[in-house]
């Protein structure tokens, strides 16, 4: 089985009725993040975020299910699909994933889906310590690493930050 990314606070989606995206936002809980060194940002999505408040413009333009004229989306998520089942977080709900699906309260079938799962990558210090300096020196080769590390060694002050 593939790798399928953990879906969190930001991620976009879209329904396929609608004609624009709109971003997740997490309102059951404030404890467990993922992709966020920081752990203040990417809160993870769960199936507790249902109901028409859980997206940030709280719409995806006009509905094309509702005829014409085409009425303003009001989403209004009562479920989640494919979810992963196998971890239950603090707020009683279980991970989204990148290919899960919401069923929306009008359409009636999971026509909203995830575009964007939200995690980015974030350099850290270990990220430069475990680089192959060589590669590293191909690829930016008027930069020498090990100048780089001593550099950030002496500017913190501390081998703690490269531990």
């Amino acid at each position: 089985m593939a790798e399928k990314h953990i879906v969190v606070q930001g991620a976009q989606c879209t329904c396929q009725f609608g004609e624009t995206p709109d971003k997740i936002m997490v309102l059951s809980h404030k404890k467990e993040y993922a992709n966020d060194k920081t752990a203040s940002k990417k809160l993870i999505v769960t199936t507790k975020e249902i109901g028409g408040a859980t997206l940030e413009k709280n719409t995806f333009g006009k509905c094309s299910k509702n005829g014409y004229p085409q009425p303003i989306c009001k989403p209004n998520i009562t479920e989640w699909k494919d979810f992963y089942k196998k971890v239950t977080l603090s707020n009683g709900g279980n991970i989204i994933l990148e290919d899960s699906k919401a069923i929306c309260a009008i359409a009636g079938s999971p026509c909203i889906e995830i575009i964007d799962h939200g995690q980015k990558a974030e350099a850290s210090s270990q990220n430069f310590k475990n680089a192959n300096k060589e590669v590293s020196k191909q690829i930016n080769p008027l930069v020498s690493p090990d100048e780089m590390y001593k550099a950030a060694y002496l500017h913190h002050g501390s081998e703690d930050m490269y531990e």
